[in-house]
């Protein structure tokens, strides 16, 4: 196949672009394309004689973006708890007279992998509920017809290995992380010992894993992703959508695909390609793409700052605390159109960058007499995206202590907004924030993507926001998330988990119930994400105490009245019209 080495090879650089290229623009590279669908592509080109990544010699958009997984804390083994399933609603329908487990629905997952030799992904004649695992990084095999490099293993061949005494011999395919497998087995779970030892949101649905390849060492190392830290390019979880989306047949087969990872980087409005594609998926019919807001609503890792502009400039002081003995990081800083930037920079020893603008597009570079960091500033007046002004930074071996960015605003309209963030939690070494951050505007990308199912998190044991959850709005105003759902000290089959991946999960598997009564039931053939998140708005028990939208809860919550009884039964109202006179019982 023509992408198989250089896909994986360290050697060729890569790129996710949202329009078809021309042979004449890559005449003379030794290149290969990855077709994705008629707008988006994946690009392969040898690294040799071609300048270091900067957005000056590249694009913004064409540099991978790297996500992580949204687990926040590391797992505690626990007994089983249904609470997670029973506040959201979801054990309640799996119940007579809805009975929704989602049967005939596929739950498609892109992360770690899967342990597809544990019960909860089996059936009740130990037969495995896994239509295929597509691993990324095996190359032995043979690819997924259409794809160039990983192997996939289909159902046949996991039933095969499940019958050897030696499963990984046969598919060697696992997940030593066990984050994959900890949100396929709540998502999707199947049911054990009637539902008293585990049992998922979905466990009839049908269920496909895309094992994710790690990024390529070279953009570890433009990003600085710590040693150990699994990092994704944006290249690969594109490709991994493609293939989920395959499984689809319209009226008979709807697939929701479920994101566990998520970014820092990026215009927080999604506006990035990856949230582009998503939103290209999620607008065809039997498709549901739910994913996770992240974790970094109290990682004090944005700054932001809106200001009425009555004179020719505003200038506005950001301060940074970076830990000892951080590597290094990439930080971007958002404008808003027609207003335009520059920056001043000050050392923790005093030494300061004078102001620069941004006439000319290369690349500007800046060292220190007395301390070893590098800056390098890249920036962007109009961003191919959304349109507005972007500085990027590339600090390497910053000094530890408090760095101070003057951000000078000059006036093309009368208010002006800027933002900054710094790169997601497990992507620095080091404690480094912002000396006075905001919590908000702090979901992680691509969540932000306009048609997909965002959420935030919540605690279902006291019904409390999440302190740590991501929270909305977009950068541009948009109304996200949509939902909460919970979040903390959810029940998986590797034990209890905490962080926005668990969220996420749940609420794929209440999206697998839905399609199964819209599609498989035939109540709505042609349901998509837009309906999905619309039935969940309209069905949701909100608050009192909470204006609507909220930035943390969304549009709703996913969450049951304190009150006793039937009320809790309106969480899922949607399902069907008989529902109704279910809730003055």
């Amino acid at each position: 196949m023509a992408c198989r080495e250089q896909a994986l090879s360290n050697e060729y650089g890569e790129a996710l672009v949202d329009y078809i290229l021309r042979e004449d623009e890559l005449d003379g590279m030794d290149y290969c394309v990855e077709v994705i669908d008629d707008q988006f592509a994946v690009i392969y080109f040898r690294r040799l004689n071609l300048a270091p990544i900067s957005i000056s010699a590249y694009t913004y958009n064409s540099i991978p973006k790297l996500y992580g997984l949204m687990q926040d804390a590391p797992p505690v083994m626990a007994d089983y708890d249904p609470l997670n399933l029973m506040r959201s609603g979801i054990s309640q329908i799996q119940n007579p007279p809805l009975s929704l487990t989602g049967k005939g629905v596929v739950i498609g997952f892109i992360d770690t992998g899967i342990r597809y030799n544990l019960d909860v992904f089996k059936r009740a004649d130990g037969t495995s509920r896994i239509l295929s695992i597509w691993d990324q990084t095996i190359q032995d095999g043979m690819p997924p017809e259409g794809f160039s490099y990983g192997t996939e293993y289909t159902n046949e061949q996991i039933n095969e290995a499940l019958r050897s005494g030696n499963p990984l011999s046969v598919v060697p395919s696992t997940d030593t992380d066990g984050h994959g497998t900890a949100i396929a087995s709540v998502a999707a779970g199947s049911s054990l010992g009637y539902g008293l030892d585990f049992i998922g949101a979905a466990p009839d649905a049908d269920i496909v894993m895309v094992k994710c390849k790690e990024a390529k060492q070279y953009l570890k190392d433009f990003y600085f992703i710590p040693e150990g830290v699994p990092a994704y390019s944006d290249v690969d979880i594109g490709m991994a959508v493609k293939y989920l989306d395959g499984f689809t047949k319209v009226g008979e087969r709807p697939v929701v695909i479920c994101i566990g990872m998520g970014t820092n980087w990026g215009d927080h409005a999604g506006n990035s390609v990856l949230g582009r594609y998503l939103d290209r998926i999620a607008r065809k019919r039997n498709r549901v793409v739910v994913v996770g807001g992240g974790n970094e609503g109290n990682a004090a890792h944005h700054f932001s700052s809106a200001f009425a502009i009555d004179s020719g400039e505003v200038t506005k002081t950001v301060e940074i605390r970076v830990g000892e003995g951080e590597p290094g990081f990439v930080m971007e800083l958002w404008g808003a159109v027609p207003n335009t930037m520059s920056v001043s920079i000050r050392s923790p020893g005093g030494e300061r960058i004078p102001y620069f603008d941004f006439r000319s597009r290369e690349t500007r570079n800046f060292s220190f007499i007395y301390e070893r960091t590098k800056i390098s500033v890249d920036h962007v007046l109009v961003e191919q995206g959304g349109g507005d002004e972007l500085v990027v930074f590339r600090m390497e071996q910053p000094t530890a202590g408090v760095w101070t960015f003057d951000i000078t605003v000059r006036k093309g309209a009368d208010y002006g907004f800027i933002s900054m963030w710094l790169p997601i939690t497990q992507f620095l070494k080091t404690e480094t924030y912002f000396l006075k951050p905001t919590p908000y505007i702090t979901l992680t990308e691509p969540s932000l993507a306009e048609n997909v199912i965002t959420v935030s998190s919540y605690n279902a044991g006291n019904n409390s926001f999440y302190i740590e959850s991501g929270r909305g709005f977009a950068r541009d105003g948009g109304l996200k998330p949509e939902i909460a759902a919970p979040g903390v000290n959810v029940s998986t089959a590797l034990g209890s988990r905490t962080g926005s991946c668990m969220a996420a999960a749940i609420t794929t598997g209440g999206a697998a119930q839905f399609m199964q009564w819209a599609v498989i039931e035939k109540n709505d053939l042609l349901a998509q994400s837009m309906e999905v998140k619309a039935y969940f708005i309209r069905g949701a028990v909100r608050s009192p105490d909470i204006v609507y939208p909220s930035r943390s809860w969304g549009d709703y919550d996913i969450i049951v009245s304190s009150q006793q009884g039937a009320s809790k039964i309106k969480v899922f109202r949607w399902f069907s019209p008989n529902i109704f006179s279910l809730q003055k019982q």
